[in-house]
């Protein structure tokens, strides 16, 4: 039996018929049409599915929609404003921390619940926040060396 859900996602208030068992990740993506966050092991290891619920950074393929109704979420498409990208998601561009894109938006994602909470991390607080999210490509150096840049600039990360 589907259940009704109020939920704000990026600033817009979305009210959908679900059913009980869809993922949030899967709502996100299939429901409302934002492909930005990714779904990858569907266990909560790779974090590619990582956005904002209630401003605390979460992995949307451990949670149900069901348990959004009445919350937040930002998603990566909830970072830019007006047109213009985020500074982190234009040091990711800037230091080319990204190649294939599959983990990106997580990465950015974790970066910016980081930068949020600690606006001048140190290089070891920046690779425990990115402890959660796995990327097969960079070697994580232009990531790491991203969020540094981001951090120098950084109000709105």
């Amino acid at each position: 039996m589907k259940k009704t859900i109020r939920v704000t996602v990026n600033g817009r208030l979305y009210e959908e018929d679900v059913e009980p068992r869809i993922l949030l990740s899967h709502f996100l993506r299939e429901t409302i049409g934002l492909t930005g966050t990714h779904v990858g092991c569907v266990v909560g290891e790779c974090g590619a599915c990582s956005v904002l619920l209630d401003d605390k950074l979460i992995k949307s393929c451990l949670h149900f929609a069901v348990q959004a109704d009445g919350c937040s979420v930002t998603t990566i498409e909830g970072l830019a404003k007006d047109g213009q990208l985020s500074v982190i998601q234009e040091a990711f561009v800037k230091h080319y921390a990204l190649q294939c894109g599959y983990c990106t938006p997580g990465m950015v994602m974790a970066s910016h619940a980081l930068l949020r909470d600690h606006p001048q991390p140190t290089e070891d607080q920046i690779r425990k926040a990115l402890g959660g999210n796995l990327c097969m490509c960079t070697g994580y150096v232009q990531i790491v060396e991203a969020v540094k840049d981001a951090a120098k600039g950084s109000t709105n990360a």
